[in-house]
């Protein structure tokens, strides 16, 4: 028997999934969240920036690793035969001449700009306008294969932002690396940067690397965006590589700290959403759904299907990021759970601030009370807004809260929520949010279908989509389409699975992998006629909404 780890780093935590390779059964499952995340370190919401330690990232690997391994069978740690990772994106982080990220070092260790940049960083939206700017006036346009705009959530913009900001960094820097380029560099110890796999999946999508002009974008165009950024092209990488080639295989080092073998082959990392459609199954004119505090929307396409044909205001479009030989597509919004976690937070405010504070109460009675109905508030919600007729709802809300990724990125803009009346109750204002999450997901859907990329299916993973059936239907009537949910809630670390189980030469190919181990699907929402047809029109005024909002932020 042949066993493969497929581990998924997500926002707020990261799972290992040890997965039989032969069946795609799933033997073991483990969940740890990041501790110094948890306590909001090194973050300040208020001004956009969000910034992980890699501390954190080997505190949960460990953890997860050992405990998934624990709840197997004996001898199934000698069994293992690779280990995969997907990892949030654009993720980067710079290193020193060894690859290792700044933060390690003693002198770093509490510097967030040393840290990793999590995705939905908006620090950098100075530097991704400028970026634009420079594309527009040169030739090649590096922005042509990342849907015609660059933004503040990718690799260049983080980089020159930090590199602005922090001189103490600027002397240090060496290298850049993405988080999903790493943490398999660590594991196969790597100690020299220009070692270092690099990602297509991340280098593609994120950093405008594509064959044609010759890698990365020329040492001329980075240095007239700024002169900062000099020398940074010739210490990075001319090539990249789809993840499912082996980078190496376990050292003694972390043979020994994981509690497996030195034959575990590691594979090339690539980002969360990317193994999640393969995970989830992906096959071309199907749309994947990740939905999780943002989304991101993958779908593969034919060579000869795609042709020349640029899709505009997208994430990418690059040759194997999602499957080897296919082109990946990639789109999304950068807010999804994250909007009804901020409504959530709303809500809390007396429960935190009035409820912990009574002093009648004991410590442990606030503090019970307190957590119990927070934790209600969604359900409660939910279950209001489901019986509030559509024709009775005044309430039209924008999914922008953290800015829109696609179609056509501008992290500048806000959320909206307007038609409130005294009448207006927190399931109503809720109802408008879940709404408006559907009326983002079909903006995108419009979008492909606009630029030609048909769309047959729909497919959602993740743990909205397995939990929510009031989100997913509205999605469904809102598109107009059927939505299959995946039967796994860890389609991200399955499909790093099936890339392991490549990797380490059990399928010859991905979608072998993909035949063999996939979940199949839990449930399917059809759309509700009467329901598409008023938010046909509702969508028409959402769009109008959007725009007034846009001339005017």
């Amino acid at each position: 028997m042949k066993y493969v780890i497929g581990l998924d780093y997500g926002t707020d935590s990261a799972r290992a999934l040890v997965v039989n390779a032969e069946t795609g059964d799933t033997v073991a499952t483990s969940v740890k969240y990041y501790p110094r995340w948890s306590e909001g370190k090194y973050c300040d919401p208020a001004a956009n920036r969000y910034r992980q330690h890699p501390q954190d990232y080997i505190d949960v690997l460990e953890a997860t690793v050992k405990d998934a391994i624990a709840q197997c069978p004996a001898g199934t740690a000698e069994q293992v035969v690779g280990i995969a990772f997907d990892t949030t994106g654009s993720t980067p982080a710079f290193t020193d001449r060894t690859g290792m990220p700044l933060a390690m070092l003693p002198e770093f260790a509490e510097n967030p700009n040393a840290m990793f940049i999590l995705w939905k960083d908006h620090t950098a939206v100075r530097e991704a306008a400028e970026v634009n700017e420079l594309c527009r006036k040169w030739n090649p346009d590096y922005t042509a294969y990342e849907g015609g705009i660059y933004s503040s959530e990718w690799y260049w913009a983080k980089a020159l932002h930090v590199l602005r900001e922090d001189e103490q960094v600027r002397k240090a820097a060496y290298s850049i690396v993405e988080h999903c380029e790493w943490l398999p560099a660590l594991l196969t110890g790597v100690t020299s940067s220009d070692k270092i796999v690099r990602s297509r999946c991340a280098c593609g999508h994120k950093a405008m690397w594509h064959k044609k002009w010759g890698g990365l974008p020329s040492e001329e165009f980075l240095t007239a965006l700024d002169p900062l950024l000099s020398g940074f092209r010739a210490r990075l990488f001319e090539e990249t590589e789809t993840a499912d080639k082996p980078v190496g295989r376990l050292t003694p080092e972390w043979a020994e700290r994981l509690g497996l073998t030195t034959g575990v082959v590691v594979a090339g990392g690539a980002f969360d959403c990317h193994m999640g459609a393969v995970g989830a199954g992906v096959t071309p004119h199907t749309l994947v759904r990740v939905i999780g505090t943002s989304t991101c929307d993958v779908m593969v396409a034919d060579y000869e299907e795609l042709g020349d044909k640029l899709i505009r205001g997208i994430c990418g479009q690059v040759d194997g990021s999602v499957i080897p030989g296919m082109i990946g597509l990639e789109a999304g919004q950068s807010g999804f759970g994250d909007i009804y976690a901020w409504f959530k937070r709303l809500l809390e405010f007396p429960l935190k601030k009035i409820v912990a504070g009574m002093k009648w109460l004991s410590a442990a009675d606030r503090e019970r009370i307190v957590s119990e109905a927070a934790d209600r508030i969604i359900p409660a919600l939910t279950a209001e807004a489901e019986r509030i007729p559509i024709e009775e709802s005044t309430v039209l809300a924008t999914d922008w809260m953290n800015g829109r990724r696609t179609p056509d990125a501008n992290q500048l803009l806000t959320g909206t929520v307007t038609g409130l009346t005294l009448g207006s109750s927190a399931p109503r204002v809720f109802r408008a949010l879940v709404e408006a999450t559907a009326y983002g997901t079909k903006a995108i859907v419009d979008r492909f279908v606009s630029e030609g990329v048909s769309i047959d299916s729909v497919i959602g993973i993740g743990g909205i989509a397995l939990k929510s059936p009031f989100v997913m239907q509205t999605m469904s009537d809102v598109l107009n389409m059927p939505i299959k949910v995946c039967n796994t809630d860890q389609a991200c670390a399955l499909g790093a699975a099936m890339f392991a189980a490549t990797a380490a030469g059990v399928y010859p190919k991905v979608e072998d992998a993909i035949a063999a181990m996939n979940s199949g699907f839990a449930k399917e929402y059809t759309p509700d006629a009467q329901n598409a047809a008023a938010y046909r029109e509702l969508y028409k005024r959402y769009l109008e909404i959007g725009a007034f909002t846009e001339q005017h932020c």
